[in-house]
């Protein structure tokens, strides 16, 4: 694994279509398995497909999607997809906070990509970039390096960081079914 006193970043480019989605999961997968960092790997990938996801549906043109995974001083693990579109990202501030009291309807069938990220990332936001911005997340190192799927999904999530977790349905899933 890279020294983390020491700059390590890869760049990537993908295409402003929705191949890019499987692109930079395998992107982030065989990036962080390669190099043995000690992140969640399917967490990883999570966040990732969101966030390109998120940049292939809510900016035009057909521009370069950028991918960008970097070392940070603590150890952990910071990936950015850098856009065209100069707006905030739905209703983050730059620090990732929501600006107010705005849920995904429990019927929509999207609006929570951002929500996952900020729920299972250490730190994420966005900043402007002289092309459009840059929406970002920061995975804190594990015990051990990046590998495939060891667990599920309600295992991870339940060991997510639930304390930023808005209050609603996300909060009841990390404690756990209920009886009926």
């Amino acid at each position: 694994m890279p020294d983390p006193s020491h700059a390590a970043t890869w760049r990537f480019a993908l295409p402003h279509t929705t191949a890019a989605v499987p692109l930079a999961r395998a992107l982030i997968r065989n990036t962080l398995a390669d190099i043995g960092a000690p992140v969640d790997g399917d967490t990883a990938e999570l966040l990732t497909a969101e966030l390109v996801a998120n940049a292939v549906r809510h900016t035009e043109g057909d521009e370069p999607i950028e991918l960008v995974v970097e070392l940070v001083p603590t150890g952990g693990w910071q990936v950015e997809v850098h856009d065209q579109d100069p707006n905030p990202p739905g209703g983050l501030d730059s620090l990732g906070r929501h600006e107010g009291p705005k849920r995904p309807d429990s019927l929509a069938e999207g609006g929570r990509g951002l929500l996952l990220i900020r729920t299972l990332s250490a730190d994420a936001g966005y900043r402007p970039t002289p092309y459009g911005k840059a929406v970002w997340f920061i995975l804190p190192p594990t015990g051990g390096p990046a590998e495939g799927p060891t667990e599920g999904p309600a295992e991870r999530a339940a060991e997510g960081p639930a304390e930023r977790a808005t209050e609603g349905p996300t909060e009841r899933a990390a404690e756990g079914p209920t009886e009926r």
